[in-house]
């Protein structure tokens, strides 16, 4: 290859036998939640800036790809996450829509770079959106939502993490006050996990959060010894409550303060890991969408699944499919008939082609399919 040929740095082409793959994991996801009662939605690929930035806490333009609209003269972004896409659509188009409301979407989503050491700036997202609640009823299908799709496209091994993205800020303002210019700064230290630095941070009384991890029975026990403000009973029911839901799906464990992952998650938020797959598969949570025209805050859950890996996986297992060599000359009327019970056909375009070459593993005589 020459340079006329690459790619930039963190996108690539997905060949054939991974195309094939994330068209049935995205069928397989889509179809998950459409059977839960989500209605999925198609939002551009590009919007103004200023809706895809304002629309929620913790989105950031730095992240997108903008230029300006040579017929607006306004500037544009490529989207970096397509849950804003939907506030967006809830809050507009489908403002009078019944309540709560459940949309899904699948698509391709574009950061100017990649997240640490993971240099992919283009992802496939597919996610659900509950509207107009965030409730522990609806904390808990959306896990269970997520968790099954997961499991239909083929993931196994699944595992959930649960969060309170807000606790910190929630301990400071009541039993573990910090002063404002630390907040930053202790949760940040929780999200290393370090100890000294937390001390170092100010944080010391939040030591014991750094114990709260873990298998869930034995964290939440240890988050409920924790509060002896009294300030988490209603969280802590609540994650119970989650978590007898989300049990027979997949393995539950507690980090209480991860912050990582969750710039605009509220009171709850989830990751989700499969086996074979590395890091997170998919995010989610509770999160407030900001409705521009009446400047409300809207309550909402949902979770985003980026399933690149998995499909990835997926594609490396999967045996070539039973493909049928169709000679020159062949019966076209029979072929259609075979195509329409299942049967993958490759039609020969000269006397070279080649059914093995091309992939074929049967070749039709005689008008039956016959085993090469």
């Amino acid at each position: 290859m020459n340079d006329h040929d690459l790619l930039p740095e963190g996108l690539e082409d997905r060949l054939p036998a991974s195309a094939a793959a994330a068209a049935r994991v995205t069928r397989a996801l889509l179809d998950a939640m459409d059977g839960h009662g989500y209605d999925r939605v198609q939002p551009p690929t590009i919007e103004f800036e200023k809706s895809l930035a304002s629309r929620m806490a913790g989105i950031s333009p730095r992240r997108m790809f903008r230029f300006v609209d040579p017929a607006s003269l306004r500037t544009l972004a490529l989207r970096s996450d397509m849950t804003p896409q939907l506030g967006r659509i809830a809050s507009t188009s489908l403002a009078h829509a019944a309540r709560p409301l459940r949309l899904c979407y699948a698509g391709q989503v574009v950061t100017i770079k990649g997240d640490g050491l993971d240099p992919t700036r283009e992802r496939l997202q597919i996610g659900a959106e509950l509207i107009g609640a965030d409730s522990v009823a609806a904390a808990g299908e959306a896990v269970a939502v997520a968790l099954e799709a997961l499991r239909a496209a083929g993931a196994t091994g699944l595992s959930v993490d649960f969060t309170l993205p807000d606790l910190v800020d929630l301990l400071a303002a009541g039993p573990l006050p910090l002063d404002a210019g630390k907040v930053e700064a202790v949760r940040r230290e929780l999200d290393a996990k370090d100890a000294g630095g937390l001390v170092d941070a100010g944080g010391a009384a939040y030591l014991p959060l750094l114990e709260a991890i873990g298998p869930f029975d034995a964290a939440i026990a240890r988050l409920a010894a924790f509060d002896s403000g009294g300030v988490l009973p209603d969280r802590i029911a609540g994650l119970r409550a989650i978590a007898a839901r989300a049990a027979p799906l997949a393995r539950v464990t507690l980090d209480p303060s991860e912050r990582h992952g969750f710039e605009y998650q509220s009171w709850f938020g989830f990751t989700i890991y499969a086996d074979g797959v590395s890091g997170a598969l998919g995010r989610g949570g509770s999160y407030a969408i900001r409705a521009h025209e009446s400047g409300t805050e809207e309550p909402a859950i949902g979770f985003s699944l980026y399933p690149d890996d998995l499909i990835d996986l997926l594609a490396q297992q999967e045996t070539p499919r039973d493909t049928l060599f169709l000679p020159l000359g062949h019966d076209a009327h029979r072929a259609q008939q075979l195509r329409m019970i299942g049967w993958r056909t490759v039609a020969a375009l000269c006397e070279a082609c080649e059914p093995r070459a091309l992939g074929c593993t049967h070749v039709l005589k005689e008008g039956e399919a016959v085993r090469l």
